[in-house]
Protein backbone atom coordinates (compact mmCIF):
# COMPACT_ATOMS: atom_id res chain seq x y z
CA UNK A 1 0.00 0.00 0.00
CA UNK A 2 0.75 3.47 -0.78
CA UNK A 3 1.95 5.67 2.20
CA UNK A 4 1.28 8.64 -0.12
CA UNK A 5 0.39 10.25 -3.33
CA UNK A 6 3.15 11.87 -5.09
CA UNK A 7 2.64 15.85 -5.56
CA UNK A 8 5.12 17.14 -7.96
CA UNK A 9 5.60 20.98 -8.04
CA UNK A 10 7.60 22.12 -11.10
CA UNK A 11 9.68 25.37 -10.55
CA UNK A 12 11.53 27.23 -13.21
CA UNK A 13 13.90 28.05 -10.69
CA UNK A 14 15.13 31.15 -12.41
CA UNK A 15 12.35 32.76 -12.29
CA UNK A 16 10.65 31.70 -8.96
CA UNK A 17 12.45 34.23 -6.44
CA UNK A 18 12.56 36.88 -8.95
CA UNK A 19 11.43 40.24 -7.61
CA UNK A 20 12.42 42.16 -10.04
CA UNK A 21 9.79 43.71 -11.77
CA UNK A 22 11.55 45.78 -14.84
CA UNK A 23 10.37 43.14 -16.97
CA UNK A 24 12.30 44.77 -20.05
CA UNK A 25 11.89 42.72 -23.48
CA UNK A 26 15.14 40.80 -24.21
CA UNK A 27 16.53 42.38 -20.65
CA UNK A 28 19.91 41.13 -19.20
CA UNK A 29 19.96 39.82 -16.13
CA UNK A 30 21.42 43.02 -14.82
CA UNK A 31 18.01 44.14 -16.29
CA UNK A 32 15.70 42.21 -15.25
CA UNK A 33 16.88 40.42 -12.65
CA UNK A 34 17.14 36.15 -11.92
CA UNK A 35 15.74 34.27 -8.95
CA UNK A 36 18.71 31.91 -7.10
CA UNK A 37 18.66 28.88 -4.96
CA UNK A 38 19.26 30.58 -1.89
CA UNK A 39 15.50 32.25 -2.44
CA UNK A 40 14.15 29.13 -1.11
CA UNK A 41 14.18 29.69 2.08
CA UNK A 42 12.99 27.40 5.06
CA UNK A 43 10.40 29.68 5.18
CA UNK A 44 9.46 29.76 1.69
CA UNK A 45 9.54 25.55 1.45
CA UNK A 46 7.45 25.24 4.52
CA UNK A 47 4.75 27.26 2.64
CA UNK A 48 5.24 24.79 -0.57
CA UNK A 49 4.98 21.65 1.89
CA UNK A 50 1.78 23.30 3.38
CA UNK A 51 0.19 23.01 0.12
CA UNK A 52 0.75 19.38 0.02
CA UNK A 53 3.56 18.97 -1.99
CA UNK A 54 5.75 15.75 -1.98
CA UNK A 55 8.17 16.56 -4.09
CA UNK A 56 9.94 19.82 -6.46
CA UNK A 57 10.69 19.67 -9.86
CA UNK A 58 13.79 22.86 -9.96
CA UNK A 59 13.82 23.09 -13.53
CA UNK A 60 17.39 24.45 -15.07
CA UNK A 61 19.85 23.16 -12.57
CA UNK A 62 22.46 22.38 -14.74
CA UNK A 63 24.57 24.69 -16.57
CA UNK A 64 22.99 25.41 -20.29
CA UNK A 65 24.00 27.85 -22.43
CA UNK A 66 23.49 31.23 -21.95
CA UNK A 67 24.23 34.65 -23.73
CA UNK A 68 25.36 36.13 -19.91
CA UNK A 69 29.17 36.25 -19.37
CA UNK A 70 30.69 34.34 -17.09
CA UNK A 71 34.61 33.78 -18.27
CA UNK A 72 35.57 36.00 -15.56
CA UNK A 73 34.52 32.60 -13.12
CA UNK A 74 36.29 30.38 -15.54
CA UNK A 75 33.28 29.49 -17.63
CA UNK A 76 33.38 29.47 -21.21
CA UNK A 77 31.21 32.18 -22.94
CA UNK A 78 28.69 30.62 -25.53
CA UNK A 79 28.41 31.97 -28.56
CA UNK A 80 24.96 34.41 -28.97
CA UNK A 81 24.27 32.79 -32.65
CA UNK A 82 23.18 29.73 -31.13
CA UNK A 83 21.62 30.20 -27.79
CA UNK A 84 18.30 31.05 -27.69
CA UNK A 85 17.05 34.29 -25.91
CA UNK A 86 19.35 36.23 -23.48
CA UNK A 87 19.36 33.46 -20.35
CA UNK A 88 19.33 30.55 -22.85
CA UNK A 89 16.95 27.26 -22.56
CA UNK A 90 17.55 24.72 -19.90
CA UNK A 91 17.34 21.83 -22.69
CA UNK A 92 20.81 22.84 -24.20
CA UNK A 93 23.10 21.86 -21.26
CA UNK A 94 27.05 23.39 -21.28
CA UNK A 95 28.09 21.08 -19.08
CA UNK A 96 26.67 17.55 -17.03
CA UNK A 97 28.37 18.02 -14.08
CA UNK A 98 27.95 21.46 -13.31
CA UNK A 99 24.88 24.39 -11.72
CA UNK A 100 23.71 26.84 -13.66
CA UNK A 101 25.98 30.20 -12.53
CA UNK A 102 22.99 32.46 -12.75
CA UNK A 103 20.91 30.70 -9.60
CA UNK A 104 24.28 31.13 -7.50
CA UNK A 105 24.31 34.18 -5.28
CA UNK A 106 28.34 33.24 -4.99
CA UNK A 107 29.31 32.08 -8.37
CA UNK A 108 31.96 30.00 -7.51
CA UNK A 109 30.23 28.50 -4.83
CA UNK A 110 26.98 27.40 -6.58
CA UNK A 111 27.53 23.58 -6.32
CA UNK A 112 27.57 23.91 -2.19
CA UNK A 113 24.66 26.30 -2.64
CA UNK A 114 22.68 23.55 -4.60
CA UNK A 115 24.01 20.68 -2.19
CA UNK A 116 22.61 23.14 0.36
CA UNK A 117 19.55 23.58 -1.63
CA UNK A 118 19.15 19.52 -1.28
CA UNK A 119 19.22 19.63 2.44
CA UNK A 120 16.91 22.67 3.24
CA UNK A 121 14.52 20.81 0.76
CA UNK A 122 15.04 17.36 2.69
CA UNK A 123 14.79 19.27 5.73
CA UNK A 124 11.33 20.53 4.74
CA UNK A 125 10.10 17.20 4.27
CA UNK A 126 10.19 17.04 0.27
CA UNK A 127 12.13 15.12 -2.24
CA UNK A 128 14.51 16.92 -4.77
CA UNK A 129 13.39 16.02 -8.75
CA UNK A 130 15.71 17.55 -11.61
CA UNK A 131 16.20 17.29 -15.36
CA UNK A 132 17.92 14.68 -16.82
CA UNK A 133 18.43 15.80 -20.62
CA UNK A 134 19.66 12.64 -22.17
CA UNK A 135 19.38 13.60 -25.96
CA UNK A 136 20.88 16.74 -27.08
CA UNK A 137 23.10 18.99 -25.61
CA UNK A 138 24.45 22.87 -26.38
CA UNK A 139 26.41 22.89 -29.68
CA UNK A 140 29.50 24.44 -27.59
CA UNK A 141 29.18 21.89 -24.91
CA UNK A 142 32.33 21.43 -22.86
CA UNK A 143 32.52 20.55 -19.63
CA UNK A 144 35.43 22.24 -17.07
CA UNK A 145 33.42 20.65 -13.74
CA UNK A 146 34.02 16.55 -14.86
CA UNK A 147 35.16 14.99 -12.13
CA UNK A 148 39.09 14.03 -12.45
CA UNK A 149 39.35 10.76 -15.09
CA UNK A 150 36.22 11.27 -17.07
CA UNK A 151 36.10 12.02 -20.59
CA UNK A 152 34.42 15.16 -22.30
CA UNK A 153 31.36 14.30 -24.66
CA UNK A 154 32.70 14.08 -28.57
CA UNK A 155 36.49 14.39 -27.09
CA UNK A 156 37.58 10.82 -28.94
CA UNK A 157 34.58 11.17 -31.66
CA UNK A 158 35.85 9.72 -35.29
CA UNK A 159 34.74 13.15 -36.94
CA UNK A 160 35.37 11.83 -40.53
CA UNK A 161 32.40 9.26 -39.77
CA UNK A 162 28.50 10.64 -39.91
CA UNK A 163 27.74 7.01 -37.53
CA UNK A 164 30.29 5.45 -35.34
CA UNK A 165 28.75 3.12 -32.41
CA UNK A 166 31.62 4.59 -29.96
CA UNK A 167 30.78 8.25 -31.37
CA UNK A 168 28.98 10.46 -28.95
CA UNK A 169 27.68 12.49 -31.81
CA UNK A 170 26.02 12.13 -35.60
CA UNK A 171 28.44 14.42 -37.71
CA UNK A 172 28.01 15.47 -41.85
CA UNK A 173 31.62 14.77 -42.51
CA UNK A 174 33.11 17.27 -44.92
CA UNK A 175 30.13 19.92 -44.45
CA UNK A 176 30.31 23.04 -42.36
CA UNK A 177 27.21 24.08 -40.28
CA UNK A 178 25.05 26.11 -41.96
CA UNK A 179 21.94 27.46 -40.49
CA UNK A 180 19.44 29.64 -41.69
CA UNK A 181 20.46 32.72 -39.60
CA UNK A 182 23.39 34.70 -39.25
CA UNK A 183 26.25 33.21 -37.48
CA UNK A 184 27.44 36.68 -36.48
CA UNK A 185 24.60 37.72 -34.23
CA UNK A 186 26.73 40.72 -33.18
CA UNK A 187 29.71 39.18 -32.57
CA UNK A 188 33.11 40.10 -34.67
CA UNK A 189 33.49 36.47 -35.06
CA UNK A 190 30.54 33.79 -36.61
CA UNK A 191 30.39 30.96 -35.01
CA UNK A 192 31.57 28.16 -36.84
CA UNK A 193 31.24 24.36 -36.67
CA UNK A 194 32.62 21.94 -38.86
CA UNK A 195 32.05 19.01 -39.43
CA UNK A 196 28.56 20.02 -38.32
CA UNK A 197 26.66 17.79 -36.20
CA UNK A 198 23.29 16.32 -36.24
CA UNK A 199 20.70 18.63 -34.56
CA UNK A 200 18.84 17.29 -31.11
CA UNK A 201 15.69 16.51 -33.23
CA UNK A 202 16.63 14.46 -34.98
CA UNK A 203 17.41 16.73 -38.01
CA UNK A 204 21.09 14.87 -39.62
CA UNK A 205 21.93 17.67 -42.08
CA UNK A 206 24.13 20.70 -41.80
CA UNK A 207 21.35 23.23 -42.25
CA UNK A 208 18.68 23.23 -39.50
CA UNK A 209 15.48 25.70 -39.86
CA UNK A 210 13.86 27.86 -37.44
CA UNK A 211 11.91 25.12 -36.23
CA UNK A 212 14.53 23.03 -35.50
CA UNK A 213 16.48 22.83 -32.10
CA UNK A 214 19.33 24.76 -33.56
CA UNK A 215 20.62 25.12 -30.49
CA UNK A 216 21.33 21.81 -29.55
CA UNK A 217 23.47 18.76 -31.13
CA UNK A 218 22.08 15.20 -31.07
CA UNK A 219 23.69 12.67 -28.84
CA UNK A 220 24.75 8.86 -30.14
CA UNK A 221 23.14 5.89 -28.17
CA UNK A 222 24.09 3.52 -30.87
CA UNK A 223 21.06 3.92 -33.16
CA UNK A 224 22.33 4.16 -37.09
CA UNK A 225 19.76 6.59 -38.27
CA UNK A 226 21.28 6.76 -41.43
CA UNK A 227 20.73 3.48 -41.68
CA UNK A 228 17.17 3.49 -40.67
CA UNK A 229 17.48 3.25 -36.92
CA UNK A 230 19.81 -0.10 -36.72
CA UNK A 231 20.84 -0.53 -33.18
CA UNK A 232 24.48 -1.05 -32.62
CA UNK A 233 23.92 -2.18 -28.59
CA UNK A 234 27.29 -4.90 -28.55
CA UNK A 235 29.53 -3.48 -27.26
CA UNK A 236 27.84 -1.14 -25.29
CA UNK A 237 28.17 2.28 -26.11
CA UNK A 238 30.38 5.11 -24.82
CA UNK A 239 27.62 7.29 -24.81
CA UNK A 240 25.52 5.09 -22.13
CA UNK A 241 28.29 4.59 -19.76
CA UNK A 242 29.10 8.56 -19.93
CA UNK A 243 25.38 9.27 -19.73
CA UNK A 244 24.93 6.95 -16.78
CA UNK A 245 27.73 8.44 -14.70
CA UNK A 246 25.91 11.94 -15.16
CA UNK A 247 22.76 10.28 -13.38
CA UNK A 248 25.36 8.55 -10.54
CA UNK A 249 26.89 11.69 -9.91
CA UNK A 250 23.64 13.68 -9.29
CA UNK A 251 22.37 10.89 -7.72
CA UNK A 252 24.90 10.90 -5.15
CA UNK A 253 24.07 14.74 -4.23
CA UNK A 254 20.76 13.75 -2.74
CA UNK A 255 19.09 14.14 -5.48
CA UNK A 256 15.61 11.86 -5.32
CA UNK A 257 14.76 11.72 -9.18
CA UNK A 258 15.09 12.98 -12.87
CA UNK A 259 12.63 14.37 -14.73
CA UNK A 260 14.08 13.01 -18.44
CA UNK A 261 13.09 15.00 -21.47
CA UNK A 262 12.05 13.81 -24.18
CA UNK A 263 13.35 10.43 -22.70
CA UNK A 264 11.51 8.69 -26.03
CA UNK A 265 14.00 10.10 -28.24
CA UNK A 266 16.52 7.98 -26.46
CA UNK A 267 16.43 4.20 -27.25
CA UNK A 268 14.84 1.74 -24.30
CA UNK A 269 17.99 -0.47 -24.62
CA UNK A 270 19.92 2.49 -22.42
CA UNK A 271 17.21 3.47 -20.14
CA UNK A 272 17.25 -0.33 -19.09
CA UNK A 273 21.00 -0.52 -18.65
CA UNK A 274 20.93 3.29 -17.01
CA UNK A 275 18.45 2.73 -14.50
CA UNK A 276 19.12 -0.96 -13.12
CA UNK A 277 22.08 0.52 -12.02
CA UNK A 278 21.32 3.34 -10.59
CA UNK A 279 18.15 1.61 -8.80
CA UNK A 280 20.69 -0.96 -7.50
CA UNK A 281 22.74 1.40 -5.67
CA UNK A 282 19.05 4.15 -4.88
CA UNK A 283 16.36 1.94 -5.04
CA UNK A 284 14.09 4.65 -3.96
CA UNK A 285 15.18 6.71 -6.90
CA UNK A 286 12.42 7.80 -9.54
CA UNK A 287 12.59 8.23 -13.16
CA UNK A 288 9.96 10.29 -14.80
CA UNK A 289 9.52 9.90 -18.39
CA UNK A 290 8.70 13.44 -21.15
CA UNK A 291 6.98 10.41 -24.03
CA UNK A 292 4.14 11.34 -25.81
CA UNK A 293 3.76 8.09 -27.77
CA UNK A 294 0.98 5.72 -26.07
CA UNK A 295 2.28 3.01 -27.86
CA UNK A 296 5.59 2.83 -26.25
CA UNK A 297 4.38 3.52 -22.96
CA UNK A 298 4.82 0.02 -22.00
CA UNK A 299 8.13 0.16 -23.60
CA UNK A 300 9.18 2.33 -21.32
CA UNK A 301 7.98 1.60 -18.41
CA UNK A 302 9.83 -1.53 -19.06
CA UNK A 303 12.73 -0.12 -19.27
CA UNK A 304 12.73 1.44 -15.74
CA UNK A 305 10.75 4.49 -15.23
CA UNK A 306 8.20 4.89 -12.49
CA UNK A 307 5.98 7.51 -14.15
CA UNK A 308 5.30 9.13 -17.78
CA UNK A 309 3.80 12.07 -19.16
CA UNK A 310 -0.17 11.26 -19.67
CA UNK A 311 0.32 14.32 -21.92
CA UNK A 312 -1.76 13.16 -25.08
CA UNK A 313 -4.59 11.13 -23.31
CA UNK A 314 -5.69 12.88 -19.89
CA UNK A 315 -3.84 16.57 -20.22
CA UNK A 316 -5.49 16.70 -24.23
CA UNK A 317 -8.20 15.62 -23.09
CA UNK A 318 -8.81 17.88 -19.87
CA UNK A 319 -7.59 20.44 -21.87
CA UNK A 320 -10.69 20.46 -24.24
CA UNK A 321 -13.48 19.60 -21.50
CA UNK A 322 -12.39 22.51 -19.78
CA UNK A 323 -12.42 24.94 -23.18
CA UNK A 324 -15.88 22.96 -24.09
CA UNK A 325 -14.94 21.52 -26.70
CA UNK A 326 -15.27 18.02 -25.61
CA UNK A 327 -17.91 16.15 -22.94
CA UNK A 328 -16.92 15.03 -19.77
CA UNK A 329 -17.27 11.30 -20.67
CA UNK A 330 -14.42 12.27 -22.93
CA UNK A 331 -12.35 11.87 -19.23
CA UNK A 332 -13.91 7.79 -18.79
CA UNK A 333 -12.23 7.35 -22.15
CA UNK A 334 -9.09 8.65 -21.38
CA UNK A 335 -8.30 7.44 -18.06
CA UNK A 336 -9.08 3.63 -19.58
CA UNK A 337 -6.67 3.93 -22.78
CA UNK A 338 -4.14 3.48 -19.48
CA UNK A 339 -5.92 1.83 -17.23
CA UNK A 340 -3.53 -1.61 -16.89
CA UNK A 341 -0.86 1.23 -15.97
CA UNK A 342 -2.92 3.87 -14.66
CA UNK A 343 -0.98 4.23 -11.40
CA UNK A 344 2.40 4.99 -14.02
CA UNK A 345 0.72 8.37 -15.20
CA UNK A 346 1.47 11.55 -14.48
CA UNK A 347 -1.42 14.01 -14.83
CA UNK A 348 -0.81 17.66 -15.10
CA UNK A 349 -2.82 20.64 -16.08
CA UNK A 350 0.44 22.96 -16.79
CA UNK A 351 4.27 22.51 -17.37
CA UNK A 352 6.79 24.92 -18.86
CA UNK A 353 5.94 23.49 -22.42
CA UNK A 354 2.45 24.19 -22.50
CA UNK A 355 0.58 27.23 -22.30
CA UNK A 356 -1.38 28.81 -19.01
CA UNK A 357 -4.80 27.84 -17.69
CA UNK A 358 -5.79 31.43 -17.30
CA UNK A 359 -4.04 32.33 -20.84
CA UNK A 360 -6.03 33.71 -23.65
CA UNK A 361 -4.74 30.73 -25.79
CA UNK A 362 -6.17 28.22 -23.17
CA UNK A 363 -9.15 28.79 -21.13
CA UNK A 364 -9.21 32.47 -20.10
CA UNK A 365 -9.57 32.17 -16.49
CA UNK A 366 -7.85 29.92 -14.02
CA UNK A 367 -10.66 29.28 -12.12
CA UNK A 368 -11.93 26.56 -14.96
CA UNK A 369 -8.98 25.12 -13.95
CA UNK A 370 -10.60 23.95 -10.57
CA UNK A 371 -12.77 21.02 -11.53
CA UNK A 372 -9.79 19.71 -14.03
CA UNK A 373 -7.38 20.41 -10.89
CA UNK A 374 -9.95 17.88 -9.04
CA UNK A 375 -9.89 15.62 -11.62
CA UNK A 376 -6.81 14.71 -11.75
CA UNK A 377 -5.35 15.16 -8.25
CA UNK A 378 -7.91 12.48 -7.41
CA UNK A 379 -9.08 10.31 -9.79
CA UNK A 380 -6.15 7.59 -9.38
CA UNK A 381 -3.37 6.93 -6.99
CA UNK A 382 -1.03 8.00 -9.71
CA UNK A 383 1.18 11.47 -9.57
CA UNK A 384 -0.11 14.54 -9.79
CA UNK A 385 1.75 17.73 -11.05
CA UNK A 386 1.34 21.52 -10.94
CA UNK A 387 3.51 24.15 -12.36
CA UNK A 388 4.47 27.52 -10.17
CA UNK A 389 1.78 30.16 -10.61
CA UNK A 390 -0.64 27.74 -11.61
CA UNK A 391 -2.00 28.23 -7.94
CA UNK A 392 -2.07 31.68 -8.71
CA UNK A 393 -3.94 31.49 -11.91
CA UNK A 394 -0.60 33.28 -13.62
CA UNK A 395 -2.00 33.88 -16.94
CA UNK A 396 1.51 33.59 -19.06
CA UNK A 397 0.32 36.71 -21.40
CA UNK A 398 3.75 38.41 -21.19
CA UNK A 399 5.97 39.08 -24.06
CA UNK A 400 9.04 38.40 -22.31
CA UNK A 401 11.70 38.34 -25.38
CA UNK A 402 12.91 35.13 -27.17
CA UNK A 403 9.55 33.71 -25.90
CA UNK A 404 7.14 35.71 -27.08
CA UNK A 405 3.08 36.37 -25.99
CA UNK A 406 2.36 32.72 -26.58
CA UNK A 407 0.36 31.97 -23.03
CA UNK A 408 3.58 30.06 -21.69
CA UNK A 409 5.69 31.21 -19.02
CA UNK A 410 9.27 31.64 -21.06
CA UNK A 411 12.56 29.22 -20.23
CA UNK A 412 14.69 31.72 -21.83
CA UNK A 413 14.65 35.09 -21.14
CA UNK A 414 15.38 36.49 -17.29
CA UNK A 415 11.71 37.57 -16.18
CA UNK A 416 9.70 37.71 -13.08
CA UNK A 417 5.91 36.61 -12.53
CA UNK A 418 3.36 39.02 -11.40
CA UNK A 419 1.68 36.23 -9.51
CA UNK A 420 4.64 35.10 -7.57
CA UNK A 421 5.92 39.02 -7.08
CA UNK A 422 2.70 39.72 -5.55
CA UNK A 423 2.49 36.32 -3.46
CA UNK A 424 6.31 37.02 -1.99
CA UNK A 425 4.81 40.45 -1.15
CA UNK A 426 2.13 39.26 0.34
CA UNK A 427 -0.63 41.28 -2.36
CA UNK A 428 -2.30 38.60 -3.59
CA UNK A 429 -6.13 39.66 -4.93
CA UNK A 430 -8.67 38.92 -3.69
CA UNK A 431 -9.36 36.11 -6.37
CA UNK A 432 -5.57 35.06 -6.43
CA UNK A 433 -6.03 34.21 -2.57
CA UNK A 434 -9.36 32.28 -3.21
CA UNK A 435 -8.24 30.38 -5.74
CA UNK A 436 -4.66 29.54 -3.91
CA UNK A 437 -6.94 28.28 -0.47
CA UNK A 438 -8.69 25.45 -3.43
CA UNK A 439 -5.23 24.17 -4.64
CA UNK A 440 -4.09 23.74 -0.86
CA UNK A 441 -7.32 22.09 0.47
CA UNK A 442 -7.56 19.68 -3.13
CA UNK A 443 -3.73 18.58 -2.94
CA UNK A 444 -3.79 18.18 0.89
CA UNK A 445 -6.68 15.83 0.47
CA UNK A 446 -5.15 14.20 -2.62
CA UNK A 447 -2.14 13.66 -0.34
CA UNK A 448 -4.18 12.88 3.25
CA UNK A 449 -7.45 11.19 2.33
CA UNK A 450 -6.79 7.27 2.62
CA UNK A 451 -8.74 6.37 0.16
CA UNK A 452 -7.37 8.58 -2.78
CA UNK A 453 -4.11 7.41 -1.32
CA UNK A 454 -4.65 3.19 -1.69
CA UNK A 455 -8.46 3.55 -2.66
CA UNK A 456 -10.01 2.12 -5.68
CA UNK A 457 -11.53 4.12 -7.89
CA UNK A 458 -15.17 3.74 -9.52
CA UNK A 459 -16.71 5.76 -12.65
CA UNK A 460 -19.67 7.03 -12.47
CA UNK A 461 -20.50 8.14 -15.61
CA UNK A 462 -21.69 5.41 -17.31
CA UNK A 463 -25.18 5.98 -15.73
CA UNK A 464 -25.10 9.04 -15.75
CA UNK A 465 -25.02 9.81 -19.65
CA UNK A 466 -27.51 12.93 -19.98
CA UNK A 467 -24.77 14.72 -17.61
CA UNK A 468 -21.86 16.08 -20.29
CA UNK A 469 -20.10 19.59 -18.25
CA UNK A 470 -20.29 17.57 -15.34
CA UNK A 471 -17.79 14.35 -13.64
CA UNK A 472 -18.74 11.93 -11.28
CA UNK A 473 -16.43 9.01 -9.29
CA UNK A 474 -15.99 7.23 -5.89
CA UNK A 475 -12.77 6.55 -4.43
CA UNK A 476 -12.88 3.50 -1.59
CA UNK A 477 -10.33 2.50 0.81
CA UNK A 478 -11.67 0.51 4.06
CA UNK A 479 -14.44 2.02 5.31
CA UNK A 480 -14.05 5.44 4.02
CA UNK A 481 -15.67 6.31 0.58
CA UNK A 482 -15.66 9.64 -1.67
CA UNK A 483 -18.21 10.78 -3.98
CA UNK A 484 -16.23 13.42 -5.86
CA UNK A 485 -18.35 15.89 -8.76
CA UNK A 486 -16.95 18.34 -10.29
CA UNK A 487 -18.76 20.78 -12.44
CA UNK A 488 -16.92 21.99 -15.63
CA UNK A 489 -19.48 24.58 -16.49
CA UNK A 490 -19.14 28.02 -15.50
CA UNK A 491 -23.54 28.02 -14.39
CA UNK A 492 -24.59 26.59 -10.84
CA UNK A 493 -26.11 23.29 -11.78
CA UNK A 494 -27.57 20.35 -9.69
CA UNK A 495 -26.35 16.85 -10.78
CA UNK A 496 -28.33 14.08 -9.56
CA UNK A 497 -25.54 11.68 -9.43
CA UNK A 498 -26.98 7.72 -9.65
CA UNK A 499 -25.02 5.21 -8.22
CA UNK A 500 -25.76 1.74 -9.56
CA UNK A 501 -25.79 -1.40 -7.93
CA UNK A 502 -22.73 -2.72 -9.42
CA UNK A 503 -20.79 0.38 -7.26
CA UNK A 504 -22.30 -0.94 -4.42
CA UNK A 505 -21.06 -4.45 -4.99
CA UNK A 506 -17.29 -3.75 -6.59
CA UNK A 507 -16.50 -1.65 -3.29
CA UNK A 508 -18.51 -3.53 -0.84
CA UNK A 509 -21.32 -0.57 -0.29
CA UNK A 510 -23.81 -1.40 2.01
CA UNK A 511 -27.25 0.65 1.51
CA UNK A 512 -28.49 3.07 3.86
CA UNK A 513 -31.38 5.14 4.64
CA UNK A 514 -29.60 8.20 6.23
CA UNK A 515 -25.84 8.65 5.27
CA UNK A 516 -23.98 11.69 6.16
CA UNK A 517 -21.71 12.70 3.87
CA UNK A 518 -19.33 15.98 4.66
CA UNK A 519 -17.95 18.01 2.08
CA UNK A 520 -13.84 17.98 2.46
CA UNK A 521 -14.09 21.40 0.73
CA UNK A 522 -16.60 23.22 2.05
CA UNK A 523 -17.05 21.42 5.65
CA UNK A 524 -20.83 21.71 4.79
CA UNK A 525 -22.77 18.32 5.71
CA UNK A 526 -25.57 16.64 4.17
CA UNK A 527 -27.94 13.82 4.60
CA UNK A 528 -28.61 11.36 1.94
CA UNK A 529 -30.01 7.65 1.01
CA UNK A 530 -27.80 5.55 -0.64
CA UNK A 531 -29.47 2.73 -2.41
CA UNK A 532 -28.90 0.86 -5.37
CA UNK A 533 -29.36 3.16 -8.69
CA UNK A 534 -30.86 5.37 -6.94
CA UNK A 535 -29.54 9.31 -7.26
CA UNK A 536 -27.96 11.43 -4.21
CA UNK A 537 -28.57 14.55 -5.35
CA UNK A 538 -25.58 17.65 -5.37
CA UNK A 539 -25.43 20.97 -5.47
CA UNK A 540 -22.39 22.78 -7.65
CA UNK A 541 -21.36 26.27 -7.58
CA UNK A 542 -20.46 27.45 -11.35
CA UNK A 543 -16.26 25.77 -12.13
CA UNK A 544 -16.78 24.19 -8.39
CA UNK A 545 -16.57 21.15 -7.17
CA UNK A 546 -17.76 18.91 -3.82
CA UNK A 547 -15.54 16.12 -2.24
CA UNK A 548 -18.02 14.02 -0.21
CA UNK A 549 -16.95 11.87 2.25
CA UNK A 550 -18.31 8.95 4.41
CA UNK A 551 -18.30 5.92 6.27
CA UNK A 552 -19.83 2.43 5.52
Amino acid sequence: MASSKIIIYQIFTRLYGNRNTTRKENGSIVENGCGKMNDFTPSALKKIREMGVSHIWYTGIIRHATQTDYSAYGIPKNHPAIVKGKAGSPYAITDYYDVDPDLATNVEKRMREFEALIERTHKAGMKVIIDFVPNHVARQYHSICKPEGVKDLGEEDHTQNGFDPQNNFYYCPGQRFTPYFDLYHGEVEPYIEEPAKATGNDCFHNAPGMNDWYETVKLNYGLDYYAGRVGHFNPIPDTWGKMTDILLFWAKKGVDGFRCDMAEMVPAEFWRWATDKLKYIYPDIIFIGEVYNPAEYRNYLGAGFDFLYDKVGMYDTLREVMRGNQSTHAITWAWQQTDNIRDHMLYFLENHDEQRIASSFFAGDARKGIPGLVVSALLQKNPVMIYFGQEYGERGMDKEGFSGNDGRTTIFDYWSLDTMVRAFGRRLTTNQKALSSIYNNVLNIAREEKAVIEGVCFDLMYVNGQYHRQYAFLRKAGSEVLLVVANFDDLPTTMDVTIPAHAFDYLGIKEKKSATLTDLLSGKEMKRQLFHDCYVSVDLEPLGAVILKFKV
